[in-house]
């Protein structure tokens, strides 16, 4: 059997409340090999960690400790964590100034097997006053949005933060924070701490299943970290439901029908693309030579095996730097790295604008306003007049 500890993991949680049956039928398959932008998460952390961990204690922090270190290691980085680590000392200097006996804590690990079996994680940073505990969790990554409310994972951190520490504290109120940097900034949400227990209760049933490997398999947008999701049945029966459509004409489809395609237009990319470089692993494994498929070389396209060789035979034979090489600012991205962002915003803020992004359809919980292209029109229409 596997590991129990890796089953039902708060992480992942999202997925076995949504779908049971995959926490066991994801232990079929291989753990996937940790990429760079997980290691660089768990760089980043441990970052976090050094500097919170002065910052409680009241000792000088030494970031060089840090340079030079790890590939991973950079002033933007050191930037993106400090959002974090400010945001976590600002609620603790606020719990300080609130109740002398309040207490922080990072890297808690937190068990909540009470509701979970051999459930546990750990809480980032935890800060307990007086009628108040509060959970904030780094997320460095920058590729998928991740929001306080509703978040599973937080949510089973306060239930392991109650068990642990409720009985010593006095608090009715949980705060959960995610800080991540690189995409959405802080978000929160806040509950009572009889509302998580009442969820916890709720949550027990369907951990039981998910242990066992029994429920019924549901797909939808949780089935994207799945380790399963490329032999999942019931991922691809929910993604082909959308050939059924192939042959009416759009134009006949209900309002309903196309809001239904929206709705899955991006995990059905998703589906797409993960089926394709899963093929393509398991056929360059020699594992796999799937039916009416072949492996080729990819289009190549001639590149210099030196270019700096390339350059000087060039101006060895008469041809000037300005034919031969391109100058141009670096993109604002990456002059942001060079700079940090501080002094990015110090040198070039003045020159620096933010178009209107091109419309996009997105769903109603969208929290951004919504499109006014009235509002536009009139807006450029008041610039037109200041020429």
């Amino acid at each position: 059997m596997p590991d129990v500890h890796a089953v039902l993991s708060a992480s992942g949680s999202k997925r076995w409340l949504s779908c049971p049956p995959s926490a066991r039928l994801e232990q079929k398959f291989p753990e996937k090999e940790e990429k760079d932008f997980a290691a660089e998460g768990t760089y980043a952390h441990s970052m976090a960690e050094y500097i919170l961990t002065r910052f409680i204690k009241g000792e000088p922090e030494n970031l060089s400790l840090f340079d030079n270190e790890s590939p991973f290691y950079s002033a933007e980085m050191v930037d993106y964590v400090r959002e974090y680590t400010d945001a976590c000392e600002e609620k603790i200097m606020q719990a300080r100034a609130t109740d002398e006996g309040s207490i922080a804590m990072v890297e808690q690990r937190l068990d909540f097997s009470e509701f979970v079996p051999h459930g546990f994680g750990t809480g980032d940073c935890v800060i307990i006053s007086d009628g108040l505990l509060e959970i904030v969790d780094l997320k460095y990554g920058k590729g998928v949005k991740v929001e306080a409310e509703g978040n599973t994972q937080l949510q089973l951190y306060a239930l392991g933060a109650i068990s642990a520490f409720s009985p010593v504290y006095d608090f009715d109120k949980v705060r959960m924070t995610i800080v991540q940097p690189r995409n959405g900034g802080i978000s929160e949400q806040t509950k009572t701490v009889e509302e998580l227990l009442a969820w916890g209760e709720s949550v027990k049933p369907i951990a039981k299943l998910a242990i066992e490997g029994k429920g019924d398999f549901k797909a939808g947008e949780h089935c994207r970290f799945c380790r399963a999701a490329p032999r999942c049945k019931a991922l691809a029966d929910y993604n082909m439901e959308l050939a059924k459509l192939e042959f009416k004409d759009i134009d006949l489809l209900t309002d309903e029908e196309v809001a239904d395609v929206l709705s899955r237009v991006d995990d059905l990319k998703h589906y797409a693309d993960m089926i394709a470089r899963y093929a393509l692993q398991e056929a360059l494994s020699g594992q796999k030579k799937w039916p009416g498929y072949k492996l080729v070389a990819g289009r190549s396209r001639r590149v210099y095996k030196d270019a700096g060789a390339a350059g000087k035979a060039l101006l060895a034979a008469g041809y000037s730097e300005d034919k031969i090489y391109k100058k141009e600012l670096l993109g604002v991205t990456d002059m942001t790295k060079l700079l940090t962002r501080k002094k990015f915003d110090e040198l070039l803020g003045d020159y620096i604008e933010k178009p209107m992004g091109k419309p996009t359809l997105v769903p109603s919980s969208d929290k951004r306003p919504e499109y006014n292209p009235a509002a536009k029109d009139f807006t450029d229409l008041d610039k037109e007049n200041e020429k």
